[in-house]
C-alpha cells in the first residue's frame, strides 16, 4: 500500500495523471475530466490536438490542471522527470496484470488507448507496465474510455489512500472554483517550458519534412511562425 510507504518515508505524495493522446472524440475529454475529478486525479496531460472539448464535464475542468503537449516523447519527458510518474498503459497486453492487483510503485500516468483499435505500438513503447479490467460477462470486447478510466483511477485511489471525499445528503460536496485560475483550459506554463515545448514542436516538424523527402532550409523557414502561440 501507498500509505504504508508514506509513513516509512519511502515515498513522497502520491499522484496520479490522465494521458489523453490525439483523442478521437474531442467529447471525451469532458468526459474523462469528470472522472478523473471524481477520482483524485492531480492533472490531464493532453498530447497531439489541442482543440479539445470540456462538453460532459458538468464544471469538473475547473478542478484540474490541463497541460498540453505537441509531441508523446516530450510529454513523457515531463511526466518521468519533472513529475516522477511511472506510465501505465491501460491495455490488454500479454504481461498486462489485473487492475484488481494494485501493481502500483509510486505517482502514475496512465495512457489510454482508442477504444476501437487500443493503443498503438508507439504508445506501447513508452509505458513502463500495462493493467487491463478483467471482465465477467461475454457481452462486449472491451469498455469505452470513459468507463475503463473511471475503474482503472478507482483502483489507483483506493491503493494510493485518498481520503474519501464529505457527502452531503445523496451527493458528495462540490468544493469551490479555486480562485485566480487562468481563462484558459490549459495551465500557465514557465518562459523555461515555453521554449522547450516550441523547441520540441519545430524538431518534430523538421523530422516530418525529412520523412516526406524535404530536407530543404528554406521549407523549415516558417516554422517558427506555425508555432506561435
Amino acid at each position: 500500500m501507498a500509505a504504508a510507504a508514506a509513513a516509512s518515508g519511502a515515498t513522497a505524495a502520491v499522484e496520479s495523471v490522465v494521458v489523453v493522446h490525439n483523442v478521437a472524440k474531442r467529447h471525451n475529454v469532458g468526459t474523462l475530466a469528470r472522472s478523473a475529478t471524481a477520482f483524485g486525479v492531480a492533472e490531464v496531460v493532453v498530447v497531439g490536438r489541442r482543440d479539445v472539448s470540456a462538453f460532459g464535464s458538468h464544471g469538473s475542468t475547473s478542478h484540474l490542471r490541463f497541460r498540453h503537449f505537441t509531441s508523446l516523447a516530450t510529454a513523457c519527458a515531463y511526466l518521468k522527470d519533472k513529475r516522477g510518474c511511472d506510465i501505465c498503459g491501460v491495455e490488454i497486453t500479454d504481461d498486462a496484470l489485473p487492475v484488481t492487483a494494485h501493481p502500483f510503485r509510486r505517482s502514475t500516468a496512465f495512457l489510454f488507448g482508442n477504444e476501437g483499435t487500443g493503443l498503438s505500438q508507439k504508445e506501447c513503447e513508452v509505458c513502463d507496465f500495462f493493467v487491463y479490467i478483467p471482465q465477467y460477462g461475454g457481452g462486449t470486447a472491451s469498455l469505452n474510455v470513459t468507463v475503463a478510466a473511471s475503474i482503472v483511477l478507482h483502483h489507483f485511489g483506493v491503493w494510493a489512500g485518498f481520503p474519501e471525499r464529505s457527502r452531503e445528503g445523496s451527493k458528495f460536496v462540490v468544493a469551490e472554483k479555486p480562485k485566480g485560475q487562468s481563462r484558459g483550459l490549459y495551465c500557465s506554463d514557465s518562459i523555461e517550458d515555453v521554449i522547450e515545448e516550441r523547441k520540441a514542436r519545430r524538431e518534430n516538424a523538421c523530422d516530418i519534412f525529412e520523412e516526406n523527402g524535404s530536407s530543404h532550409p528554406q521549407e523549415s523557414n516558417g516554422l517558427g511562425m506555425m508555432f506561435t502561440d
